[in-house]
């Protein structure tokens, strides 16, 4: 994740999505509202998203699925995961899609935004990786481990740790642990660094807990290339479109909801990821 600048969270929104990347046509007027205070439905609804795979699976839906079920969809590609937020709150896009609950639930109750899950899309495995081990038992103490610096990614790469018997958590850490809630650290060295640089950090360090978007990116492969890997059965941490609330039944937003969670998009999703990302819904029924 880059380094944020110290400015208003509405001048970085709009400095962001002066600079994202367009997937197609700018939209002059996100969330544009008729007479009426309805949304224009003849307005494109403009998402952001992270690049991997979510700005990947829009994408898709674009060109494939929105135009003959007469939505209009602009993709804002954001490298971080405040910008989105921000962004979506202030208007200056639709919807998101970048997140899971625990973590939107941290950054709303921190910054007072008010932002809401429309529908479930994907899950995306966090998984502990390494370029110099090949199993976990090759893990020593005195080696350095990575993990994301955001207080739910955070405590979700500790509750990785935990199951897979490199740390011991105090009674009662849930999913916002934090280090200072690892009862025993086993020898090992813990850095905090911001998700999106944990890959890069794989030559600087033991061994770093990545985001599957990011590991994506980085070419790594959860299923293959990481010495452990979380569970997708009852699994919390599935990415969901996201809006403002209030903006839930926006007729645009109803549209793409139902066709992120379609056939055609499950498919799309199975074929493309290979099991390193994972549908958060099941078959849709005829």
């Amino acid at each position: 994740m880059r380094k944020n600048l110290k400015i208003t969270a509405a001048a970085a929104a709009s400095a962001a999505l002066a600079l994202g990347l367009t997937a197609c046509g700018t939209a002059s007027d996100p969330g544009a509202k008729t007479e009426s205070g309805k949304a224009d439905e003849s307005k494109a609804l403009v998402v952001a998203a992270s690049p991997t795979p979510h700005g990947d699976i829009l994408n898709y839906v674009r060109d494939n699925l929105a135009e003959k079920n007469g939505l209009k969809l602009t993709v804002k590609e954001f490298t971080d995961y405040v910008l989105p937020n921000t962004a979506t709150q202030s208007g200056e896009v639709d919807a998101n899609f970048f997140q899971h609950k625990p973590y939107l639930d941290d950054f709303n109750k921190k910054k007072g935004t008010t932002i809401v899950p429309v529908v479930n899309v994907h899950l995306e495995p966090l998984a502990l990786y390494s370029k110099k081990s090949k199993d976990l038992k090759d893990l020593k103490p005195g080696q350095t481990v990575a993990v994301p610096n955001d207080t739910t990614n955070e405590g979700r790469a500790l509750k990785l740790l935990a199951e897979n018997g490199l740390i011991t958590l105090k009674d009662g850490a849930g999913t916002d642990a934090k280090l200072s809630d690892i009862k025993d650290k086993k020898g090992l060295e813990f850095k905090e660094l911001e998700a999106a640089t944990l890959p890069r950090a794989l030559d600087d360090v033991d061994a770093a807990i990545i985001n599957g978007n990011y590991a994506i990116e980085a070419d790594l492969d959860p299923a293959k290339d990481s010495l452990a890997i979380e569970k997708a059965e009852g699994n919390p941490y599935a990415n969901f479109l996201a809006v403002k609330k209030g903006n839930e039944k926006d007729a645009r937003v109803q549209k793409l909801a139902k066709l992120l969670n379609s056939d055609e998009v499950k498919k799309f999703i199975e074929d493309k990821y290979d099991g390193k990302v994972v549908p958060a819904f099941g078959a849709v029924k005829s």
